[in-house]
């Protein structure tokens, strides 16, 4: 057999090596239980990088689930191994460790991108069709402005949505045969647009609505990017001078009572007395738990509710330290509610991590 002969039969010797160890290297790291190159390829077909789906097999391991895969699309099995993983640091007095901060902030991206991979994220809504009562609408008429209004039912032919709420329009104005502009952002999934025309003024009847017709073509604009719950729990707010003041440091006086209506990683809603203009820097302030959370950002916009002297605002956050954000997240995805609190809990197993990383006040309390 020549030189040239024997090359191929070397890389193939090779070739066979390799596949053997990793083979010998993946069956133990599953302690021979599960088949984890089917783990490894289903991780590559989801669009994981080698690193990653490691990280979740050492998570699949220590939380002894019975079917790994599962951690590439359920959200529930993914809550329980970060729970898991948090119990574990917090038993051992090492939840502040930055390698496990670090840890625990991987385990959080990866279960946002399983849940933002479900169809209610990816598919959206096509047709005016299914939007769903109560849904909260922002119209625009040329010329006018912006008004407020809310879908009240929805049948075959049309919607019937409230007598829009805005800028007073001229004696005699109505709203029939009016091409409308609207704008609707959909709970846990995006903004829309679509324009239809009004084909019904009822401002005689005891509760004035409009009819409009439905459209079958509407556009999915901004996707969320975070998910958001919805708190109505007491908190405080700061006014900054400028963004550049914000920090994560806990206060303990000053400040303007206010209502957190919902929140994220990247934002919040809150409900303050008084009119507030968009543009201001603000540190919200709140404990819904155990846990002080603690969000610095930007008001982009806001709406007064003359009725109540109330403003509520639409907070733009800036991305909190990764100690921060796990505890707004824990809160988000409600790990620990079972408990009634963001509290301790004991009993269940944490991911051991990577070898290789070893005043005034101003009454808010009506606001909806």
């Amino acid at each position: 057999m020549g030189l040239e002969d024997s090359v191929p039969l070397v890389l193939l010797i090779l070739a066979l090596l390799v596949t053997a160890v990793l083979a010998f290297f993946l069956f133990k790291a599953g302690g021979g239980r599960f088949p984890w190159i089917q783990f490894y390829i289903r991780g590559k077909e989801s669009g994981f990088s080698l690193p990653e789906i490691t990280l979740l097999r050492r998570v699949a391991v220590a939380n002894r689930l019975k079917q790994p895969m599962s951690l590439f699309w359920s959200v529930k099995t993914l809550d329980r191994c970060i729970r898991s993983a948090i119990v574990g640091f917090r038993a051992a007095g090492e939840v502040d460790n930055p390698r496990n901060t670090e840890f625990i902030n991987k385990l959080l991206d990866f279960r946002a991108r399983v849940e933002f991979a479900q169809p209610k994220y990816r598919l959206g809504l096509t047709s005016t069709r299914g939007i769903t009562p109560g849904q909260s609408f922002k119209i625009t008429l040329k010329g006018t402005g912006v008004y407020i209004s809310k879908l009240v039912e929805t049948n075959r032919r049309y919607m019937a949505i409230t007598y829009p709420r805005g800028k007073p329009l001229p004696p005699g104005f109505s709203w029939k045969k009016q091409t409308l502009r609207v704008y609707f952002w959909r709970q846990e999934d995006a903004g829309y647009f679509f324009e239809t025309r009004a084909i019904g003024d009822f401002l005689d009847r005891k509760v004035p609505i409009l009819h409009v017709n439905h459209v079958d073509s509407i556009v999915r604009t901004q996707k969320r990017r975070s998910i958001r719950r919805e708190a109505r729990v007491p908190a405080t707010l700061f006014p900054l001078k400028t963004i550049n003041q914000a920090s994560e440091s806990e206060e303990r006086a000053g400040g303007y009572r206010c209502k957190l209506l919902d929140i994220s990683e990247d934002g919040a809603a809150v409900a303050v007395g008084g009119k507030v203009k968009a543009g201001l820097p603000v540190k919200i302030q709140t404990r819904p738990g155990d846990e002080t959370l603690i969000l610095n950002g930007v008001v982009k916009a806001a709406t007064f509710q003359q009725k109540n002297n109330v403003s509520v605002l639409h907070i733009e956050g800036q991305r909190p330290s990764p100690p921060m954000r796990i505890k707004i997240l824990i809160f988000v995805y409600a790990l620990f509610d079972d408990e009634g609190k963001t509290g301790r809990k004991s009993g269940s197993p944490a991911v051991p991590p990577p070898a290789e990383e070893r005043g005034k006040e101003t009454d808010a309390e009506n606001a909806q």
